[in-house]
């Protein structure tokens, strides 16, 4: 039988638990206005272009997300500029999500064969009535299922925000742990929260990828 603490514990676990999706959901709008024109310099083909979003995808994919969180927070210290917790964790969690999100859109790209970019060529289409009309619409097909299944590292991501001081899940249990002294309960609420945000989208991401990849497994 839950107690009144029980109780107040799962409230305030609930309550936090609504900024980390809203985090969740910052990083990745924004991660996906960041991505367009990384793929969009790819697709251009010149050289200088590619070589400034593989820089940029090497840094953010090559160095781990605590600490891009900490330059993002502490960093602009240095300079004079001071970001509360939440604006450090959206800025250092989009560009984040923007260096994989680039890969996986790019390589949905990638994947289409690239006869239909010189057939559309020979039809008189311009670039970006080749992209949008041609391209875009069949690499959407590709790209959804790894993007949804990306959407899952990014809600688990966003833990190690607490870290910076921002208040979402894992911050929220850390401190209820620290007033109830009781982890095994506190930390398993932790756990069962993030899988329930994480597991439909696990199960939504494999549907996607079955109905629209035509598997039938």
């Amino acid at each position: 039988m839950m107690t009144f603490t029980d109780w107040d514990i799962l409230r305030n676990l609930l309550l936090a638990a609504r900024w980390t999706l809203l985090l969740s959901l910052v990083a990745f709008f924004g991660g996906t206005v960041v991505t367009i024109p990384l793929v969009l310099m790819r697709l251009t083909r010149r050289r200088w272009m590619a070589n400034v979003v593989r820089v940029y995808v090497e840094i953010f994919q090559g160095t781990p997300l605590l600490m891009q969180l900490f330059l993002a927070f502490f960093g602009l210290g240095l300079f004079g500029i001071n970001v509360s917790p939440w604006t450090a964790a959206a800025f250092a969690l989009t560009f984040y999500s923007s260096a994989y999100l680039a890969d996986i859109w790019s390589g949905s790209i990638e994947a289409l064969p690239k006869g239909q970019w010189e057939a559309c060529r020979c039809l008189g289409l311009s670039f970006g009535q080749t992209l949008w009309r041609v391209i875009a619409p069949q690499a959407l097909r590709i790209a959804v299922a790894p993007t949804v299944g990306f959407l899952v590292q990014v809600i688990k991501g966003t833990a190690l925000a607490s870290i910076i001081g921002f208040v979402e899940l894992t911050k929220a249990g850390t401190m209820l742990n620290n007033v109830t002294y009781e982890p095994f309960k506190v930390f398993g609420l932790v756990a069962c929260g993030y899988f329930l945000m994480c597991y439909p989208l696990s199960l939504y991401s494999h549907y996607l990828e079955r109905t629209l990849l035509g598997d039938k497994k």
